[in-house]
């Protein structure tokens, strides 16, 4: 069974979530043992996490940062989560929003949503549960994005989360997921590592650790999807980066 988040303990135990980029959510939680129990799940489910305990903090940080979700408390000290939502409204923040409450009723929940949230969980919660809801809400917010990416006989199902090339399933770590996805959305284009360092590392700032740390993951990609194949897709552009391109693209 799982535990609920809220009661005593951390998250529950759940899959690793393969992501096409590193989403970047925003807890607002005054509870700072679940706040941290929140984050810690996320980051190891392969989420980015900020996390802040007053609502004042979260509108400061949201005038200098976006964010791709807000986890949001009802009940926060001083400006209380509600209050917080309709002041982000007003402000012309768009992000999507999952409220977060010990207020189980129709009637709080009619309010959080009319004051500009997208969905709501109550505590205690299961980790799984806010995972799915997670998920659910970075679909809705992107619509287009395609849920089957394929070169050649290399199939990635981004809804499933699951990599086939051929009949064999390929078992990926979160960042080699999202590596290999930025490089079938982009495939038959040279990929440098400043592009995998700035939109999948999501860091601008380039150091020869991180080069080094690009290559053993494109390494490790490349024994798993090529070594057992005769057609090899993944290649390496002497002094530029690589390249995912099928037999058609050679």
């Amino acid at each position: 069974m799982n535990r609920a988040v809220g009661e005593s303990g951390g998250p529950g135990v759940s899959a690793p979530l393969h992501d096409r980029t590193v989403m970047q959510i925003l807890i607002i939680e005054d509870e700072r043992k679940l706040a941290q129990a929140i984050a810690t799940g996320l980051e190891e489910t392969g989420y980015a996490a900020t996390v802040v305990h007053t609502g004042e903090d979260g509108l400061q940080l949201l005038e200098d940062k976006s964010f791709d979700l807000i986890l949001l408390d009802v009940m926060l000290p001083r400006t209380g989560g509600l209050e917080m939502l309709r002041e982000m409204r007003r402000n012309g923040v768009k992000t999507p929003v999952l409220i977060l409450t010990s207020r189980a009723s129709v009637d709080d929940r009619v309010r959080g949503l009319d004051c500009g949230a997208d969905d709501y969980l109550v505590k205690p919660f299961a980790f799984p549960e806010l995972l799915a809801r997670v998920r659910a809400l970075q679909r809705r917010a992107n619509p287009n994005s395609p849920s089957v990416l394929q070169v050649d006989d290399l199939r990635m199902d981004t809804r499933g989360r699951s990599v086939t090339r051929g009949p064999m399933p390929i078992e990926l770590t979160v960042r080699e997921y999202e590596l290999l996805e930025y490089l079938m959305v982009h495939h038959g284009t040279v990929i440098s590592r400043e592009m995998l360092a700035r939109d999948v590392w999501k860091t601008n700032v380039r150091y020869t650790s991180l080069d080094n740390v690009i290559d053993v993951h494109i390494a490790r990609i490349r024994r798993k999807i090529d070594d057992p194949f005769a057609l090899k897709l993944l290649h390496t552009v002497r002094g530029v980066g690589f390249i995912l391109r099928g037999e058609q693209e050679a």
